[in-house]
């Protein structure tokens, strides 16, 4: 095997588990451990990813906000999936909330086509706009502007959400790191909003593209033992699942 293929093959299992090790590798492609810290200093040295000891894990991508408008239309059959999945949690007669998420931009196009019987609270304008043309009970929570101009934060809604008692939360998130146990968003002031939300919901789901598990925000709201479930796209590693499970987190996709 050349060095640039197994080299391609540690990163396709540093991408698949977040993380490798020395040990397992040196077995699977029956080469010396010396030689397999060799191979992950020089990816190190390329930016791939980050050593540790005993083997490397993925260095997460950190991502800057964008406005609902450029973030919508990507990746929109993956979020059609988790909004899919959500909804086939919601039970009539409860009262949800929904976040800044473009995800739950598709969730509440399912529910308004359904006309579900639910009390629906959030602080994303194109959600309540979406709603505004169904009968589902709709309260909006007000405030100031987020930064990407698609719903609102602050001290106004906080202390609007800060009253309320949700049956389930639905959370867009922009990084999951199962090593660290956080999770995180774009920015503090979102952050907190995002914190209180899980703090008065019975249940929680963060609503969580494949990719995210390798991302990053700037601001960590909670870690992922705070959440009942996390809502997938797809299938996930074992290694990732069991990190899940550790932290008594439902994977659902």
């Amino acid at each position: 095997m050349f060095v640039e293929e197994r080299h391609a093959l540690i990163l396709d299992e540093l991408n698949r588990n977040g993380k490798v090790r020395v040990k397992d590798l040196s077995e699977k492609f029956s080469v010396t451990e010396d030689l397999i810290r060799k191979d992950l200093h020089t990816l190190e040295e390329a930016g791939k990813l980050k050593r540790k000891y005993g083997g490397a894990i993925l260095i997460k991508q950190n991502v800057h906000r964008e406005v609902a408008a450029q973030r919508k239309n990507v990746n929109t059959e993956a979020k059609r999936k988790i909004a899919n999945i959500a909804y086939s949690l919601i039970q009539p007669g409860t009262i949800i909330f929904l976040d800044i998420s473009t995800t739950n931009i598709e969730l509440a196009k399912i529910l308004a086509q359904n006309n579900l019987p639910v009390t629906v609270v959030s602080n994303m304008i194109e959600v309540v706009q979406i709603l505004s043309h169904s009968e589902i009970n709709v309260i909006m929570i007000g405030g100031e502007f987020d930064y990407g101009r698609d719903g609102f934060i602050g001290t106004m809604a906080y202390n609007m959400v800060k009253n309320f008692r949700f049956d389930q939360s639905f959370i867009g998130v922009v990084g999951v790191d199962l090593d660290e146990n956080e999770v995180t968003t774009y920015m503090a002031n979102e952050g907190m909003l995002k914190t209180l939300v899980l703090e008065n919901s019975k249940q929680t789901y963060m609503l969580c593209e494949n990719a995210k598990l390798n991302q990053q925000g700037n601001y960590k709201f909670a870690k992922v033992s705070d959440f009942t479930g996390c809502i997938l796209e797809g299938s996930i590693s074992q290694e990732r699942k069991t990190q899940f499970k550790e932290e008594q987190v439902n994977v659902l996709y």
